[in-house]
């Protein structure tokens, strides 16, 4: 029995020709390889995905039962042997300077593969390593990732907005005049906080040098400082929570400016947007917009409507956008939530500092909502890897 994990990628020849014939049939095209690698194995229907030209490296295994491997190597080589698509060109180095020279010799060939890559893995070749050195969440401690130099373009800083997340934070972000950086279209980039923009000097109106993050996440990196012609305007962040009028804080020892209004719009939408996601409750179908959408409407004003929508069925299907079909398919899976974790709920409540690796832990401690309620600080700070910082922020939560 084996389970055999890799990684589906579309080849950069077969991906011009797939443009191409969609482009002769009036069809959209995809955007860059990436995308139109996922597009194709999100297809609900699996024939649509066995017609794209699809590729896969394979690099590992999950369970693995009637065969004793002892190295990482040695896995790869079984795989091989046993039909299945490794890349030939994955080594063993003797130490940590082979390993360094052996990413940079993957940098420097980068533009000659059939393939798009962001950088190399590097993994302990022993088994028994891997295993007794375990992980932190769904990070390996026996691995790392290698990022190569991002792909980088300039353009222009046309403005500044700001967006408020679930815990009120003030995230600034830059809205630039649209520019092709690495295959992607990019029109708008985090800028983090107002710290970041006065380390950066960015002012609106500048031109910008703008890369993609591991060749995912638009960043804006610094302004082209000597394009300046003096009509640059500098930014300062608003006085005013820009989506309830709420006058921002700024807390003792942080960056981030915050709005203190439990009750924005904007902190509800980005909580309830929490709670559905992968890492929380794993609501298929309640996705950014669509949560968005319900929020504007009035049905979904917190987490604990989402549990009502089967009595608004017949306003569902009445919803631009919807259909009897995808209505159903969203009520199945909030009714299939109910029976996540409890560490998982902990974590989909979205308190401030309590990811999905400390959600576990004071689920550990804590296994209920009436334990949770009822603990002191001191109790919460019991949970493996939650301090005096965590358990205030959980105490003052509740």
């Amino acid at each position: 029995l084996v389970e055999v994990r890799g990684e589906v990628y579309l080849p950069l020849a077969p991906f011009a020709e797939f443009n191409a014939t969609r482009a002769a049939a009036g069809l959209p095209t995809f955007a860059n390889p990436r995308n139109a690698a996922a597009g194709s194995l999100r297809q609900m229907d699996p024939r649509v995905t066995a017609e794209r030209p699809l590729s896969i490296w394979c690099y590992g295994v999950g369970v693995i039962d009637g065969v004793e491997l002892a190295t990482q190597s040695q896995l790869l080589e079984w795989l091989a042997e046993a039909g299945f698509r490794v890349n030939p060109d994955i080594t063993v180095e003797p130490d940590i300077a082979a390993v360094a020279a052996a990413c940079e010799r993957w940098e420097a060939r980068r533009a000659q593969l059939d393939f798009d890559i962001d950088g190399a893995v590097v993994k302990v070749d022993d088994l028994a390593v891997q295993a007794a050195v375990g992980a932190v969440g769904r990070a390996p401690r026996w691995a790392v990732a290698y990022k190569f130099a991002p792909t980088t373009a300039t353009t222009r800083l046309n403005d500044i907005g700001v967006n408020v997340g679930r815990t009120g934070a003030l995230v600034p972000y830059a809205i630039m005049e649209p520019v092709q950086v690495g295959g992607v279209t990019v029109r708008q980039a985090t800028l983090h906080n107002q710290e970041d923009i006065a380390r950066k000097d960015l002012r609106i109106g500048d031109r910008v040098i703008v890369q993609r993050a591991g060749d995912v996440i638009p960043q804006v990196v610094a302004p082209l400082t000597q394009d300046r012609t003096g009509d640059e305007v500098p930014f300062a962040m608003p006085t005013l929570c820009p989506a309830c009028t709420t006058p921002v804080v700024q807390p003792e020892g942080e960056v981030q400016m915050r709005c203190p209004n439990r009750s924005c719009p904007a902190q509800i939408v980005q909580s309830i947007q929490h709670f559905v996601s992968r890492g929380a409750m794993d609501i298929e179908g309640l996705g950014e917009k669509t949560v968005a959408r319900l929020f504007e409407v009035g049905l979904v004003r917190d987490v604990a409507d989402i549990y009502d929508l089967q009595a608004h069925r017949d306003e569902l299907v009445a919803l631009e956008g919807f259909q009897a079909t995808s209505v159903s398919n969203l009520l199945g899976a909030v009714e299939a939530s109910r029976q996540r974790s409890w560490a998982r709920l902990l974590n989909g409540l979205g308190i401030r500092h309590v990811g999905d690796v400390t959600a576990q832990a004071l689920a550990d401690v804590l296994p209920s909502l009436d334990d949770l309620l009822a603990a002191s600080e001191d109790e919460l700070a019991t949970a493996d890897g939650v301090g005096p910082v965590v358990a205030a922020s959980v105490a003052e939560y509740l």
